[in-house]
């Protein structure tokens, strides 16, 4: 019976061996070439260049800078030039009726004229002016929108680019950590042929060791995923390697003080300048509307040249032209009752507006204490991880030293090894989180 549970146990091992094996030849994903060196700058670099989210808000930015241009032009004169070529008949009276013959009147038959004529508003309630005010405030809206898409891209390309060099880092362990164990798989096996311990340790520890490399197939699969979206994001093919090669100590960032952080934010936010800028932007709208009941002046003017002359008694076939220019008031009396709901409705709007700006100044407030809270507790985090990976290693040395001295179990060495191996996955994955939880933290302050 004894020597079929020996026989299971190699069979299990084998197949472990064969399957982890196997899994490592199909792993086609994941490409061979050397790997291209990419900083974080030169990574935001090519995701500002690549992204058509940026691309979009940086027309609409051009655009709305444009229809300043066209506004202001509105400034200018109206100006038009008309002509016109007519043939008259000749014109019949009926002197005794309409059902008689009438008598035929001779005309001048050709006439033409052509003229231009000028309009320039001079007062309309400083409703052009308004309108200018309006779209360079849009403007400025769609600017602060572009910086917000740079920082959020800028952000999304930084998590992108930690989560693969942290897949790196583990992977980096994985492997050492599975050199160290087919060295001391080695160590065990020689106890056994020595008849020191049970061929059972070995089974475990070679077991153990099966599941490590299981473990690296999968952290290799997650650098090929990682290194895909990275890529996609900052324009490069599919399957091409990039090497996250630049590490940053989260301890040298600068934490300072919440009251600084929000100081910052209120400057430079860009969720409160954009909702600043609405505010600014319902009360233009409010002004414009009430502006509908004041009185249009401007001068206006037209010259032409025409034949027949017919503008003086007696009418002859002959060329004349004419100047006109004058001054034009106007007053929209039916909008003193039209536009009185208008105004309502204007007024309602900008109180509106403002309350969902008190809302935003509290809901950045928010966002500004939990991730500097967030970012300081990842910080404590580093200290703590650094400290768990030295007694780690220190507990992993004695329960190693005792089990080879006969005065601990395998069971006591393998927690070991696999408490100092997460000892160590906890530590890169601090100091990452660090970094990506002070990027949120400048997107949030709008500094990113």
């Amino acid at each position: 019976m004894k020597m079929f549970i020996d026989k299971s146990k190699k069979l299990i091992y084998l197949l472990l061996t064969l399957q982890t094996s196997f899994l490592f030849a199909q792993n086609k994903l994941i490409p061979n070439a050397e790997s291209k060196p990419l900083s974080i700058d030169q990574m935001w670099a090519n995701v500002i260049d690549n992204s058509r989210k940026i691309h979009l808000n940086t027309l609409e930015s051009t655009i709305a800078e444009e229809e300043i241009s066209e506004i202001k032009i509105e400034r200018l004169p109206e100006i038009t030039l008309k002509g016109n070529y007519e043939y008259a008949t000749n014109i019949p009276v009926y002197e005794n009726g309409l059902f008689s013959k009438p008598t035929q009147h001779e005309v001048i038959h050709w006439l033409y004229k052509v003229s231009t004529d000028m309009y320039l508003n001079i007062y309309n309630g400083n409703k052009l002016n308004l309108k200018i005010d309006k779209k360079k405030t849009l403007s400025d809206i769609a600017k602060v929108q572009k910086d917000m898409t740079v920082s959020e891209i800028k952000l999304q390309g930084a998590i992108y680019y930690l989560s693969l060099q942290r897949s790196h880092i583990f992977k980096e362990l994985m492997i050492k950590d599975i050199a160290n164990q087919e060295k001391q798989l080695l160590e065990i096996k020689a106890l056994y042929k020595n008849g020191v311990i049970l061929k059972s340790d070995v089974l475990r520890v070679e077991l153990k060791l099966s599941n490590q490399k299981m473990m690296l197939v999968k952290i290799e699969n997650d650098i090929a995923i990682a290194n895909q979206k990275l890529n996609i994001l900052i324009g490069l093919p599919d399957l091409e390697l990039v090497n996250p090669y630049q590490e940053l100590d989260p301890a040298l960032f600068e934490l300072q003080s919440y009251e600084s952080y929000l100081e910052v934010a209120q400057k430079k936010s860009y969720d409160y300048h954009i909702s600043e800028k609405t505010v600014d932007l319902r009360k233009i709208e409010l002004k414009s509307t009430k502006a509908n009941v004041k009185p249009k002046i401007g001068m206006y003017g037209e010259f032409y040249l025409a034949n027949p002359q017919i503008f003086l008694y007696p009418y002859s076939p002959s060329n004349y032209t004419l100047g006109i220019f004058g001054v034009r008031a106007s007053i929209p009396i039916s909008e003193l009752y039209i536009n009185r709901p208008k105004v309502k409705v204007a007024q309602l709007n900008l109180e509106k507006e403002e309350v969902e700006h008190h809302h935003i100044d509290d809901k950045i407030r928010q966002q500004v204490y939990e991730n500097y809270l967030r970012f300081k507790e990842s910080l404590i985090k580093i200290d703590v991880a650094r400290n768990d990976v030295a007694q780690s290693t220190e507990n992993a040395r004695i329960v190693k030293q005792n089990y080879f001295n006969q005065a601990a179990l395998i069971t006591d060495l393998l927690d070991a090894d696999i408490q100092l191996l997460q000892s160590r996955f906890d530590f890169a994955s601090t100091k990452i989180a660090a970094q990506i939880q002070y990027y949120q933290l400048q997107n949030v302050l709008g500094t990113l």
